[in-house]
């Protein structure tokens, strides 16, 4: 299955173009790292890619076709900011089940408590919300997952765990990944290939098909 941008570009009202005719192409079974400095345009191309914006101009294909607008959502999106993206008046076992039911098995190895599920959102910490996104994001359905600096606010263990569970499944289920980090140790490890954000300016750039 691939994922493709297709001369994408991206501007907030008339405010100046965050990049124009971007091409990328992505694949189930990969693992690729998204370098770039703050500011340059790299989550907000992550929400072309998962659907939760539209393009500016150009266009989002999933094996040729757009993106799906009803149902679930075969490409997902991590957030850095997990309070961004969960309803802060459902509870915590309304928003991880949103999309399907995650077995028990992948919340002991996401070290997600029961206890949480009885929880609203404002009642945990980033890191515990953030799991539960996680979770929420992990169904079979997902082909393509898209992690944007989705531990930062874990702790250096923790974070190996989560990344372990994560990358894990992606094998076992031959799931794409796009990982944004400014962690250089960490893509270079589990990266398969490396794009150079910093490379898309206000010109065509074409990246590795």
């Amino acid at each position: 299955m691939r994922l493709e941008a297709r001369h994408v570009g991206k501007r907030y009202g008339k405010e100046a173009w965050l990049f124009r005719q971007a091409n990328a192409v992505f694949r189930t079974g990969e693992t690729v790292g998204l370098l770039g400095p703050s500011g340059c345009g790299k989550s907000s191309f992550c929400r072309l890619l998962s659907g939760y914006d539209a393009c500016s101009e150009g266009e989002v294909l999933l094996d040729g076709a757009p993106l799906p607008t009803f149902g679930y959502r075969p490409v997902q999106l991590i957030f850095q900011h997990p309070e961004r993206a969960v309803n802060p008046r459902w509870k915590a076992g309304a928003i991880i089940s949103e999309g399907w039911q995650p077995d028990e098995a992948l919340l002991e190895q996401l070290e997600i408590r029961r206890e949480w599920l009885k929880r609203w959102p404002s009642e945990l910490s980033g890191g515990e919300l953030q799991r539960l996104c996680i979770a929420r994001a992990l169904a079979p359905q997902t082909r393509f997952f898209i992690a944007d600096e989705m531990t930062t606010m874990l702790d250096a263990i923790t974070q190996a765990r989560i990344w372990r569970t994560v990358l894990d499944l992606a094998q076992r289920r031959g799931m794409g990944m796009l990982v944004v980090s400014h962690d250089r140790h960490l893509i270079d490890r589990i990266c398969t290939r490396v794009i150079d954000f910093h490379e898309l300016g206000r010109d065509r750039h074409d990246w590795g098909d």
